[in-house]
This record gives C-alpha cells, structure tokens and sequence, in this order.
C-alpha cells in the first residue's frame, strides 16, 4: 500500500474556503503497514529504531543500577537484558500482539516503584554491595512478575477492551497528546544536561529532517528518512572531539557523565558475548505492598502504551485500533514485563513514544522495518562490546531526537479533534479541563514526590499506599485520558447531537473488528490465527 492515503489528481480543485477533509488513515504515507521498503533500506531504518531504543534502555538501568549496589559490569548486563526481552517483546507484538509497527521497551512509568524497593529497609543491612544487588533485583524481579500477570489478567478477560470502548475521538485526543507531552521532562531538561552537545544536536536534526530537503532536491527522500543517523552520528563525532581536547578535565563529575563519550562504563564492563537468561540472580522474592505499587505502574504503562498505539496506527496509515486488538496488545505487553521480570530488566514494559514519533519523520510506518529493528536489539545485546559502543551515546544527543519524536506523537493526538465539532462549548470543556488537569495534577504530585525524598521517607508500612497513588496520577496521559473519559461519557453522552460532537458516529465503525473490512488488513494475526483467536 505504497503511498497510503494519497490524493487523486483527477478530482477537482477544492475550494479554498472550504476546511480541510477528514482523513480516516493519514496521507503522505509512502509505506503503510504492510508495504515494506526494499531491503537495504528497511535495514538502515531498522538500525535506526534500534540507535532511538538506545534512551530509556541505556536511562533506566544508569539511574537505578547503582543505587542497587551495582558496579558497571553489572550495568551492562542489565542494560543487554532490557534489549534482549525489548527485541523478542518487539517480535511478538507485531507477530501476535496488536501487529503495528511498535518498538516495545522499558517503561519510565516503573521507575517509582522500583526506586521504592531499592530504598526498602529490609536491604540496607547488606553491607556487601554485590550482596545487596542480587537481593534487590529478586524484590525487583518478584513485583515486576506480579504486575505483568494482572495486566495480562486485564487483557485476557476483557477488562481493557471495554474500558477502550468507552473512548471517542474526543476523549483519545488528550490520551494521544499526553502521551507525548507527559514526557518533557526527558527532553529539553535531559538534553540541558549537556547544552553544549544537546542543542547542536536538536538544531542539527531540525536542519536535516526539515530544512535539508528543501535545499537539496533528490529523487528519493535521503536527508530527511535517514535524518537520526546522520545527525547522532556528527554530534557524536562532535562529542568525541570535545572529550578528546580534554575541555571536560576540570569539569563538575556530573558534568563530566553527561557529555563526555567515555563515562558510561559500558564498553570496557560488557562481555564480548553474553547470553541473557531467567532467574541468574536468583528466584525472585514478593511483597505485596510493592507489588501493588507495580501493578499500578502497568496501568499506567497501558495507557500509555494505548496513545502510542493509535499514534502509530495514524503515522502507519491504518484505521484506528479497534478496541479488541488493543486488548491483545495489551496481554503480550503483560507476557512482555513477564519476561522482564525474569530476565531482570528492572522495568516493565511500554509501547515506545520516540520511535512512534519516528514513523512519521521517515513515513515510513511498515511493519517489517519495526521487526528488522527487534533484531538488531537481540543482535547487540548478546554480543556486548558492539552494543556497548552505541549504548555509549551520551544522553543529551537522544535528548535532542526526544525533543522531536514526542512532538510528532503529541501532533497525531491533536489530529483526532478533526472528527469533533470545535465549536461546541461541551467539546471546549472538555479539551480545556482534560488538557490543564492533565498538566496541573500531575505537577502537584511531582512536588509532592520530591519533597519525600529529600525528606528520606521511609518505603515501609504504608509506603507502597503512597506509591500507587503518585504512580497513577504523576502520569499526564493517565490523568487527561481519566478526566477526559469521565467527562465524556457522563456529559449527556446519551444525546445525538452531544455524540456526534465527540465524534462517535464516525468512530462507531471502529468499535468492532468485524465493522470494517480494512481492519483484516493492517490488525489480522497470522498464520490463520484469527480462526482460533477471533477479533470481537
């Protein structure tokens, strides 16, 4: 489906007065879904989803690992685990689970609670800092086990399908959006951290994806697909001269671990191969409470994983995600932090942000290219020394992709308010109180959270209770879709006039699988399995 959604030339001009059509499936697209780009290059874009994953599964593991007690080579290993279970939790979310083309990795959503269990009292007796690890990582391994099993739980009986079904284009625009947005705090203040690499490489990546193409006309899109490479690889060269002229010596330490190319300790701590496998620290231990604190991390990661999902089916140009194939998607992110728990990835799982927001730079949303990539993670996290020379990208520079890439998935939410009528005042209530809850709760329970730790709080008794609730509504996206959700279906939903402002009886045709005959299309599992598993 080369050229998904595009326009026909014979039809005639539209008057320019008139707004602009309603595109069910977004135009522009030259690879849909199920259009893969010839081999050499969907290889080159594969790397280059497999170089934007390089973020969260490099963030995680560096911000929690050696509060653990953990040295570098334990890092690195952590660090190989999460791209390993992220390539085989790629495969089978676009084999099995909602079968767009997303990158599943770690999810920053789990980074509370887990924090929460390294600061547990019950592991400050270990003096011995290996000692500590291990016991740790099972307290990690055991919550992060529970949690997946109640969202797979939440999958298999329905339980996210019919609150999906309860979405209108309305209520799915602050989802979308949040999910983008929610994440700033991964952009610009990331990429601050090193100003002097970060911002010549958001200028640098604006330049070649935005303005490059403009000046240099090529018969097929260079600059602009292949934008991440080349402008990660001139600031990395860029970084690399700067640490090499010794400008960093005399630098602040965290100064230094945030712009120089040689600080992270991947290269010289990883094996030349290793291969990850269950349980090597241990069987896993439980504790209700942090489970509990978990659990609530995997609600939020479904709803933040249910915006990225219509993000890359608008940017994959497909119909949007019924809400049953939604639900399958959401057992295998369960069967994936399953498999993070027992790998010990210290995370759960979540449908990538950036590398949805990277779709819709290179237009290219095909399946193959995603799948290309979950072999590169697989490739470079067993064999530790190559993946440790990508892994070492410093920050700030993934910083600056950040800053575009949420943008994109933060615009596809945006773009679902054109099914809503906009000058209804019910449709501006909504977006308003959505939209400014969205930001001001979640901002309070920031606060909140810092100010608990400066005060050292202590993570026992009812700890976990603290938790869950700032777990849930630290989340912008899970914030502005519950408000929005609320509002919509308690607002004389009921009402024609109100539905067809909410856009409900465009979306109608989406509710069901068997509504649309596109939907076997892009949604249909393989291998004749929709006959044993049917789409409701």
């Amino acid at each position: 489906m080369a050229q998904g959604g595009g326009g026909n030339d014979n039809k005639p001009a539209e008057d320019p007065l008139q707004p602009h059509p309603v595109k069910e499936q977004l135009p522009g697209i030259q690879y849909c879904i199920n259009s893969p780009p010839p081999w050499p290059e969907a290889f080159v874009l594969g790397f280059q989803h497999y170089i934007l994953t390089l973020g969260f599964s490099v963030l995680i593991p560096s911000l929690i690992v050696p509060q653990m007690g953990g040295d570098d080579a334990e890092k690195a290993k952590v660090i190989q685990n999460l791209l390993f279970v992220s390539g085989l939790n790629t495969l089978f979310q676009s084999l099995f689970g909602t079968r767009l083309p997303v990158v599943v990795t770690g999810s920053y959503s789990y980074v509370i609670p887990t924090i929460s269990i390294v600061l547990a009292k019950r592991y400050a007796s270990f003096e011995n800092p290996h000692e500590r690890f291990n016991e740790t990582m099972r307290g990690i391994q055991g919550a992060l086990i529970v949690a997946s099993c109640f969202q797979m739980v939440m999958g298999f009986v329905g339980l996210w399908r019919n609150t999906v079904r309860f979405l209108s284009p309305l209520s799915v625009v602050p989802c979308v959006t949040f999910t983008g947005l929610g994440l700033y705090h991964l952009g610009f203040p990331m990429l601050a951290k090193c100003v002097e690499i970060g911002l010549p490489g958001l200028i640098v990546v604006v330049f070649i994806s935005q303005y490059l193409p403009h000046l240099l006309k090529t018969k097929k899109p260079i600059s602009d697909r292949f934008a991440v490479l080349f402008s990660v690889a001139i600031i990395w060269l860029y970084a690399q001269l700067l640490t090499s002229s010794t400008v960093y010596n005399h630098k602040p330490k965290i100064t230094q671990r945030s712009c120089r190319t040689d600080q992270a300790g991947l290269l010289s701590s990883a094996r030349w191969f290793y291969f990850p496998y269950p349980f090597q620290w241990g069987s896993p231990t439980f504790n209700t409470g942090e489970a509990f604190a978990m659990m609530a991390a995997s609600v939020v990661s479904l709803f933040e994983s249910t915006g990225t999902f219509f993000a890359t089916s608008r940017y994959g140009s497909a119909t949007p995600v019924p809400p049953s194939v939604i639900s399958r998607g959401s057992v295998w992110l369960g069967v994936g932090g399953l498999l993070n728990g027992m790998f010990g990835s210290i995370t759960g799982t979540c449908a990538s942000v950036e590398n949805a927001g990277l779709l819709a730079l290179t237009r290219v949303g095909s399946r193959r290219v995603i799948q290309i990539s979950a072999g590169f993670m697989i490739f470079f996290s067993l064999f530790g020394k190559f993946g440790a020379l990508f892994a070492s990208i410093p920050l700030p520079i993934i910083a600056a992709l950040y800053c575009v890439f949420f943008g994109y998935v933060s615009s596809a939410g945006l773009g679902f308010l054109q099914f809503c009528n906009l000058n209804s005042f019910r449709t501006k209530f909504i977006l308003g109180s959505s939209f400014f809850l969205g930001l001001s709760i979640p901002q309070y329970f920031r606060e909140y959270y810092r100010q608990v730790l400066k005060s050292e709080h202590n993570y026992s008794g009812h700890g976990w209770l603290n938790d869950v609730i700032v777990v849930i509504f630290m989340s912008h996206a899970t914030v502005a879709s519950l408000v929005a959700l609320i509002l919509d279906c308690t607002l004389s939903r009921e009402n024609d006039a109100t539905r067809k402002d909410s856009g409900l009886h465009w979306w109608e045709k989406f509710s069901l699988y068997s509504s649309d005959v596109r939907n076997d299309e892009f949604y249909a599992l393989p291998f004749c399995l929709n006959k044993l598993f049917p789409s409701l």
